[in-house]
């Protein structure tokens, strides 16, 4: 028995294993969707509406108008 074997690196390697690649560029598909989602709903949260602002509307120029 020959003390040295050879050892197949090409099942580690990304370019020749297309199974362990494909797995790896879904997850990070996922991931990066998930980000993109997640950044832009926090992105809509912080720039939401506040609320109505407190107008003030001249007594002369209401649908009912005011006098003096």
């Amino acid at each position: 028995m020959d003390q040295h074997q050879e050892i197949d690196h090409s099942s580690k390697d990304f370019k020749s294993n297309w199974v362990n690649s494909s797995v790896f560029l879904f997850y990070l598909q996922v991931f990066c969707l998930a980000a993109f989602v997640l950044g832009g709903c926090y992105s809509l949260y912080k720039h939401s509406y506040k609320g109505k602002p407190e107008v003030n509307v001249p007594s002369n120029t209401l649908y009912t108008p005011e006098y003096k």
